[in-house]
């Protein structure tokens, strides 16, 4: 039985490299070469499957990128859910410039999908059978897919008894957290986007995650705070974590990799610290490694050995 299915509708296939500096005009020849599969729950299943979960990726494919896109996600040992679309699957590059250690990530357009396309993702998941345990939704939504598109999927979860965890921003966020889901993870922008408030420090943004709980829009939320740590907030406690004192090479896919490794955990259902300790852990093995390459699994366990948890 697959526990765990992710829902990405706006796939893309990452290009990496790095440069010695950007400059205009000039022809930058690159240090080398990575293709990873790429979009928020398409990561996420592969941080899972690196840290040993049984996990299936639903996703959309169009043209010569798609059909890349798909067997990038095999070669990774994830299993596919696949649906056709008229439209040619995106592609994203990022350039990391090795003189001053910035990286420059260049997001294109994605697809535009069909009613009958993005109805087609939905009836795929409803036609699981078993039915997993976990829904994980996350990432932007393509051109054409209404904003309750994530509020239709937590319905369909809901319905059939699963957990709906929920990484998105804006219209689409809003739209189903009126719905009801279990778990969602916003940084700082999107819980400001969410709440309308900007508080000034890290006890401030967890009392904004805690109205909104106590609210019952959500049973729990995990805050990533960038160099504030991050916080997981449920109806009768709250969990922090310090960021971690490491050098990072990269900023792609740490926040997939905290909540792959977080989902991870409560499939498995080790205690919420542990879970919540591998999350941050995971979060932060992501930042040492180039492009977009995410968590190392060997990393991860190593690293959560030195997360500080604090409860409240």
């Amino acid at each position: 039985m697959t526990s765990i299915v992710t829902i990405t509708p706006n796939p893309a296939v990452d290009v990496s490299t790095a440069v010695e500096k950007i400059i205009p005009v000039y022809k930058l020849r690159g240090a080398w070469r990575r293709r990873d599969p790429g979009g928020g729950g398409i990561n996420v299943a592969r941080v899972i499957k690196r840290l040993g979960g049984d996990v299936s990726a639903i996703f959309p494919i169009g043209g010569s990128t798609g059909d890349s896109l798909r067997k990038l996600v095999e070669r990774e040992g994830v299993a596919s859910q696949t649906f056709a679309i008229s439209d040619e699957t995106r592609e994203d590059f990022f350039v990391g410039e090795t003189d001053t250690g910035q990286q420059y990530r260049f997001i294109l357009p994605g697809p535009e999908l069909l009613q009958s396309e993005w109805q087609c993702c939905l009836d795929l998941l409803s036609r699981n059978e078993p039915f997993p345990r976990f829904v994980v939704a996350s990432g932007s939504l393509p051109r054409g897919v209404p904003d309750d598109f994530y509020a239709r999927v937590a319905r369909v979860a809901k319905q059939r008894g699963a957990r709906m965890i929920l990484d998105t921003s804006g219209p689409a966020l809003a739209a189903a957290l009126a719905e009801g889901v279990y778990l969602i993870k916003p940084n700082l922008r999107e819980m400001h986007d969410l709440t309308g408030r900007e508080p000034s420090d890290a006890l401030e943004w967890e009392d904004a995650a805690k109205n909104l709980v106590r609210n019952g829009k959500v049973a729990m939320i995990s805050l990533t705070m960038g160099h504030l740590g991050a916080a997981l907030v449920t109806r009768d406690r709250t969990l922090r974590a310090p960021p971690l004192a490491i050098t990072p090479v990269s900023a792609v896919g740490a926040g997939d990799s905290f909540l792959g490794a977080l989902i991870h955990g409560l499939a498995s259902e080790i205690d919420l610290e542990a879970a919540f300790r591998l999350a941050v852990a995971a979060g932060a093995a992501a930042l040492l490694n180039p492009g977009t390459e995410l968590c190392r699994a060997d990393d991860v366990r190593r690293l959560a050995e030195a997360v500080i948890l604090k409860s409240a």
